[in-house]
């Protein structure tokens, strides 16, 4: 069997499936017309960035197995300013469902992160300001990111998913994919 890995930058409002039981919702099968590639984890409906897929059973069940902590990078932009106390508790953890997540590592961005205009765009409101904090995860739970800093005070309004371990979105538009280059592969084949 050839293996195909894809790296994909998943658009806002695009579920991370191939199929849709209500079949009027934007799909993958809508960009990558690569058959029997599965994506490695999930975003959700209302988060974009970076999806790997893959037709390997042995790579997905290594990056997705929480034992093996892979590091996977978002950019959150979050209600107000998180403040040095908040930042803190994501790092080392917070209780979420009755769960206190893994540390993680955090820090603000002191500028906007590049990234393509969203559509639609996020709410905007004068009297609330906006800021962006860089989170990486070792472990993947169900909106995870959006449910950790709102135990903190800092709702996400907008989150981006920029690296799986050492596999970057650099490169791509929201919508498009591409094969991993040799060097991506090389990574891979270490697991």
């Amino acid at each position: 069997m050839t293996y195909r890995y894809l790296l994909f930058y998943k658009p806002y409002n695009v579920l991370s499936q191939f199929t849709d039981r209500q079949s009027h919702r934007t799909t993958l099968k809508d960009f990558i017309p690569v058959p029997k590639v599965y994506p490695v984890g999930r975003l959700d409906r209302d988060s974009e960035g970076l999806l790997l897929l893959t037709n390997n059973g042995r790579v997905q069940h290594r990056l997705t197995e929480p034992r093996f902590g892979h590091p996977r990078t978002y950019w959150a932009q979050v209600e107000r300013i998180p403040d040095q106390w908040a930042l803190d508790q994501l790092r080392r953890g917070v209780m979420i469902q009755n769960y206190c997540t893994q540390p993680a590592q955090v820090r603000s961005l002191s500028e906007v992160p590049p990234s393509p205009p969203r559509d639609p765009p996020i709410r905007f409101r004068k009297a609330v300001p906006t800021a962006w904090i860089e989170i990486t995860l070792t472990e993947g739970r169900n909106r995870q990111v959006r449910r950790m800093t709102a135990a903190v005070g800092f709702p996400t309004l907008r989150l981006i998913r920029v690296a799986i371990a050492h596999l970057r979105v650099n490169g791509l538009e929201p919508g498009e994919w591409r094969e991993l280059n040799s060097t991506e592969l090389k990574w891979l084949e270490k697991l």
